[in-house]
């Protein structure tokens, strides 16, 4: 229960000073430390006006102002503050009363400190559930983006990819971990960078591999070490997770992580709690946890090889990344992008871009998605010795990559073309004009690349389309 931290102050309200203090030592063992206290009830409705609360824990009999009276103006004024009444008098019909007029929970002094902590940890979940909910609303009825600097690192004209900056806008602000998955080489760091950014959390985003790690090295990595705790540690070494304190911790390549180390993470995940190697005092922390994977994750579970009482915490909200193939308009975007960036780089004027290789670059499917992309365009700019950036080099890529693989060009099936006849079987000639006809429609007309789709040089390509007309 100990993952959820208020960002709103709670707010407690008794008359008797001793029980305020009683409640403030509570909450702090319990890691609760955001709070506001007042004894005196004619107080509350200024304070709400002036500051927003995310719970109040009102007692039952106060001078000046009633406990039941007060609830009732703060559930008529703000109906989304969670009000929690407690009391000395163990009546059935006052409580009754409390929870119509909208309490959350009814308590009984003397309050036990688990029972309260739980009751207000319960309310603070109901309440942050109750603000996403309304916050997505909010999304769904806005058609622009609300903050699109946040996105400016992410080259798309996708309306899919619009789509998810609409939900990274409304989770971003929550604490709740953030599942995302989608290929290797689909920028998963990208977008995991873009809810920090949006979520106004004070700390820093440090991103770190977990792939490969064991279970030693992970802890070593994420919680640190206390000098002495093995041979070579000469120093008290704080972990990432101290370094993410107030901001945001991404975990790339969780599903390769081992058991030891998913039961680590899923303490973390519930109970904000984690211990140094070497050390036997708990530390909290309050950093969010984003994590990102290219593998199936519901596949691991069926295997045994991922928790899935882990996966249910990673997966409060998910992000699935398509890849490059199934956003193909954003292949030109994306190449005009890295030229400029590769000739940066290599302080070099950029070249231009010859129209067939836009047309030829959308046929490729790219499995290396938008990574390879960067790379075939570096590696093509490095080479380039003339104004015009070289369709050759591309091409020589692609082949080999469709040889190597036997994945690369669209292949036309089924669902891209039909052939139709009635009464009589098309001749080969009436076949072959029917696929020169779809290369060329496919190509945009470009006699290059259809010839590269059909297997023929350019030349033959040319002569055949002579011979139609």
């Amino acid at each position: 229960m100990k993952s959820v931290l208020p960002k709103l102050p709670i707010l407690f309200v008794d008359d008797e000073q001793d029980v305020l203090e009683t409640y403030k030592i509570a909450l702090k063992i319990d890691g609760l430390n955001n709070f506001i206290f007042l004894n005196d009830s004619r107080e509350v409705s200024s304070l709400i006006e002036e500051q927003s609360i995310s719970v109040a824990v009102i007692d039952l009999f106060m001078p000046h102002i009633q406990g039941q009276q007060l609830l009732e103006k703060i559930k008529e004024t703000h109906p989304e503050i969670p009000v929690i009444v407690v009391t000395g008098a163990n009546e059935v019909n006052i409580a009754v009363d409390c929870m119509r007029a909208g309490a959350f929970d009814y308590i009984v002094k003397p309050v036990e400190n688990s029972r309260l902590t739980s009751s207000i940890r319960r309310a603070l979940e109901i309440r942050d559930l109750q603000d996403e909910v309304n916050i997505l609303k909010q999304q769904v009825l806005t058609k622009d983006l609300q903050h699109p600097e946040a996105f400016g690192k992410i080259i798309t004209s996708s309306e899919r990819m619009k789509s998810i900056f609409k939900y990274i806008e409304a989770i971003a602000m929550t604490p709740k971990p953030v599942l995302i998955t989608g290929e290797s080489g689909v920028g998963k760091e990208l977008i995991a960078h873009a809810i920090h950014s949006l979520s106004n959390r004070k700390g820093n985003f440090v991103p770190i591999n977990v792939g490969g790690l064991d279970d030693t090295m992970f802890s070593d990595t994420l919680f640190g070490h206390k000098k002495g705790s093995f041979t070579g540690a000469d120093s008290n070494r704080p972990g990432l997770i101290e370094q993410a304190s107030e901001g945001t911790l991404f975990l790339d390549e969780i599903g390769d992580l081992d058991n030891c180390s998913q039961v680590k993470l899923l303490r973390l995940l519930q109970d904000r709690e984690y211990y140094p190697l070497g050390s036997d005092k708990v530390k909290i922390s309050d950093a969010r946890i984003i994590t990102a994977t290219n593998t199936n994750l519901d596949d691991k579970q069926k295997e045994g090889t991922f928790r899935a009482d882990l996966f249910f915490r990673l997966i409060t909200h998910h992000i699935e990344i398509p890849p490059l193939s199934d956003r193909r308009e954003d292949i030109p975007y994306l190449l005009n992008h890295f030229v400029k960036q590769a000739a940066e780089s290599l302080n070099r004027t950029p070249p231009g871009i010859p129209k067939q290789l836009y047309t030829f670059l959308t046929m490729y499917d790219f499995p290396g998605n938008i990574r390879e992309l960067q790379a075939i365009v570096y590696d093509a700019v490095s080479q380039c010795d003339s104004p015009i950036l070289s369709l050759s080099v591309f091409k020589d890529y692609i082949e080999k990559r469709i040889k190597n693989t036997n994945r690369g060009t669209q292949k036309l099936d089924q669902d891209t073309f039909s052939l139709s006849y009635s009464g009589r079987f098309p001749t080969m000639k009436e076949v072959e004009d029917f696929f020169i006809q779809e290369a060329m429609k496919v190509a945009d007309g470009n006699q290059s690349i259809a010839a590269s789709f059909l297997g023929l040089n350019q030349s033959t390509l040319s002569r055949r389309l002579r011979d139609k007309k």
